[in-house]
């Protein structure tokens, strides 16, 4: 986000009169700069690529040295080693300030500042330099600081690496221009609290590997410096000959280059395939396990084609993207989930670590391909229990995970009609129903229902390669919809998972927070709140719904996006809605969870009323604002 902007703005004096002398900072800089450019590295804009973030990591830290005399700034104190240190300190402004510019974009109205440019020192000739790997929960976590904004990668760090609170982590913000701190707080909150991942080799600018650069691009710039004519028809010569003998890709775009990175990753026998029984002695269950299926699993021709797609897919190439996934090529050979005939085409199913690829063609050649990602890091057994091979007819049909026994078909709306068993044939399902998607009333919602061993769990399809597991109960602890009980919360609020559809949902929980008997002595309504997890963390949903006996659907009350309520973090939450009885007569309705210890409208309606319920008489579209109080004192203000 670029709305946190960063002003340049000099140091300000120091109540305390303390100078910071030059050879003072130099000191401090030499003493704490691996900490430093660390800092720096973390902060850059994910976007400059590894190589590039580590050289302008150094750059910007190397500059940080002031050229004068400068006065100590007034910040919170440091992480233990550091305690009063001005010079530090100082330093460290400066690298935190350089490092958020270089995240803002270039515009035409303003001249670049020099942190926004390459660097032009250090610069290393033939080498690309990069910090080690780390493992997969380094490489989670440097995907989930990708999607934050460079004040929130500050917030992060600095919390991190300096142990600085929430309140210092705001005094240095503002000490650096971050025109909001506290959103940029607010913003780091969605990442887990994952802060000894920081001090791993992955985010270390200082313990690198080398690796050369592109050595055909070198020797075609040497021969440019000595006839920069002969240069570009050689260039077009190059890039015109075919894939020595790579075989025809398809549907994907002309290579730019060629390197041993590049070449293993589009390799089909370089291709990653877990053993049949592997997810039974693997202390994971997960996408990691599965075994490569399906009838064309030795097709190299078919293979070769879906890699080269996945690493430039053509113009005439359909890609279609989760929210929050990337779309690039592999890092290096993938794992092979399936290759196989499903309906007309010919599917691939691959897996790097991170995410799904699916690439499907026609059986008939290459024109009309197709290819999805979608995100899957952090997937669990739960998550990890089938993907959608394909789409035809309003039909979907699933390959499911190895330790999946059963596979059924089951209405959501209709809890009582019992499911209907689906056969599996190497873990491919046969065809169901895909979820209604039709302009007319919603009457059916169908989903897959999975069994594994004794728990058995529902998924549903939203317009994604991987389906949204449902769950209902409190959060925190959600529970499978399996029994009767858990079936019918669900059956009301079925349809309103169009709602999502396209989102990047992970999961679906369902949670009856209270019950509040109609002033009109004709039942009871129930109040459940609907939470929509997603794979990457934010864009959260939360719908508030309402439903009266005999009514086939729940009714939106109230709906937010990335907010914590309803959710693990903070399960309380409040609504209300304008109700209308037999008589003819208007009823403000609100309802909290059972901890909410009082309820009060304001606005268009007034009144107050303990305990977790609210029942007002109103009048027809009046607009009312919702506070509540909990039991421990806090407040809690109305879903909208």
């Amino acid at each position: 986000m670029q709305s946190q902007d960063v002003a340049q703005r000099p140091a300000p004096p120091s109540p305390t009169g303390l100078v910071v002398d030059v050879e003072q900072a130099e000191a401090a800089l030499v003493e704490h700069y691996p900490r430093l450019v660390r800092l720096a590295y973390l902060v850059l804009p994910p976007r400059l690529g590894r190589s590039r973030r580590v050289l302008t990591a150094h750059a910007l830290t190397q500059r940080a040295l002031p050229r004068n005399r400068t006065p100590a700034p007034v910040i919170p104190a440091q992480s233990t080693g550091r305690d009063g240190d001005p010079c530090y300190a100082l330093i460290r402004l400066q690298v935190l300030r350089a490092a958020l510019e270089a995240g803002l974009p270039l515009t035409a109205k303003a001249w670049p500042k020099r942190s926004q440019l390459p660097p032009l020192l250090p610069h290393v000739w033939g080498l690309k330099l990069f910090p080690r790997s780390g493992g997969a929960d380094e490489l989670a976590l440097d995907q989930r600081l990708s999607t934050l904004s460079g004040p929130a990668r500050a917030v992060y760090a600095l919390r991190g690496l300096e142990r600085l609170t929430d309140d210092g982590v705001c005094k240095v913000l503002a000490e650096v221009g971050v025109a909001d701190p506290e959103g940029a707080v607010l913003e780091a909150d969605g990442i887990p609290a994952q802060y000894g991942l920081l001090d791993s080799p992955e985010f270390d600018p200082c313990s690198l590997q080398a690796r050369p650069t592109d050595l055909m691009r070198r020797r075609q710039h040497l021969k440019a410096a000595l006839a920069a004519g002969a240069a570009l028809l050689v260039c077009g010569a190059l890039l015109g000959l075919p894939g020595d003998g790579w075989g025809p890709e398809g549907a994907a775009a002309p290579p730019y280059a060629r390197n041993p990175a590049a070449q293993a990753a589009l390799d089909p026998s370089k291709l990653t395939r877990m053993p049949p029984a592997a997810w039974r002695s693997s202390a994971r269950t997960d996408f990691s396990v599965w075994p490569a299926r399906g009838d064309l699993t030795g097709d190299e021709a078919l293979l070769r084609r879906a890699l080269a797609v996945w690493a430039r897919p053509g113009e005439t190439v359909q890609v279609s993207v989760t929210p929050g996934t990337l779309s690039g090529g592999p890092a290096g050979p993938p794992q092979l989930l399936y290759a196989g005939t499903v309906d007309a085409a010919r599917v691939v199913i691959l897996y790097d670590g991170l995410r799904i690829a699916r690439y499907a063609e026609p059986k008939d050649g290459t024109q009309g391909a197709a290819l999805d990602f979608a995100r899957v890091d952090g997937a669990g057994r739960a998550e990890a229990g089938a993907v959608v091979l394909g789409r035809s007819d309003g039909n979907v049909r699933y390959l499911t995970a190895p330790w999946v026994k059963k596979a059924a078909e089951r209405d959501l709306m209709k809890p009582r009609s019992g499911a209907m068993d689906l056969t599996l044939t190497d873990g491919v399902t046969t065809p169901l129903a895909g979820p209604a998607l039709r302009s007319g009333p919603c009457t059916s919602w169908n989903v897959l229902q999975v069994t594994d061993g004794a728990r058995t769990r529902l998924l549903t399809d939203l317009g994604e390669l991987v389906p949204a597991r449902l769950t209902t109960g409190r959060p925190g602890s959600p529970r499978e919809v399996s029994g009767a009980a858990a079936l019918r919360t669900w059956q009301p609020f079925a349809c309103s998972l169009g709602t999502v559809r396209s989102a990047g949902v992970r999961s679906v929980n369902a949670w009856a927070f209270n019950e509040q008997p109609l002033p009109d002595a004709s039942g009871s309504a129930a109040w459940v709140c609907t939470r929509a997890e997603t794979w990457r963390g934010g864009g959260a949903r939360v719908l508030a719904q309402f439903h009266t006996p005999g009514a086939a659907y729940g009714a939106a009350a109230a709906k937010a996006e990335n907010v914590p309520a309803c959710g693990e973090r903070d399960p309380h939450v409040l609504a209300g809605v304008l109700w209308k009885s037999k008589a003819g007569d208007w009823y403000l309705l609100a309802a909290g969870g059972r901890e909410t210890a009082s309820i009060r409208a304001t606005g268009g309606v007034n009144g107050v009323q303990q305990g977790s319920l609210l029942t007002v008489p109103a009048e027809q579209g009046a607009q009312a604002q919702l506070k509540g109080t909990l039991k421990d004192g806090r407040s809690l203000r109305g879903l909208r």
